[in-house]
């Protein structure tokens, strides 16, 4: 059995978790859904276990995986954001 190198795991976490934000923004099937979370969290804590990746290396890889996918969880509005805005909301800070 071949070893997999601490780059082709972290590379496989990636492309788990893209297919989780994939299917969890197409409104995929709870069971889909909740399998492709299982795995990641199975898939990351085997990582953590064996030593090779750290919770804080984990971290930053789901947050850059969620950031390409769909943007910054939270931004500035702008004026016309709102002006757009309910008027109870007046916090100009919101999350994505």
């Amino acid at each position: 059995m071949a070893k997999l190198s601490k780059t082709e795991l972290l590379e496989n976490l990636r492309s788990m978790v893209r297919d989780m934000l994939r299917l969890r923004s197409e409104g995929g099937a709870y069971a889909k859904l909740s399998r492709a979370h299982g795995y990641v969290d199975g898939y990351m804590r085997v990582l953590l276990e064996a030593g090779l990746a750290d919770q804080k290396t984990l971290l930053a890889l789901v947050a850059d995986e969620r950031y390409k996918f769909g943007g910054p969880s939270t931004r500035e509005l702008s004026e016309a954001d709102l002006a757009a805005a309910p008027e109870h909301t007046s916090s100009r800070i919101v999350a994505a």
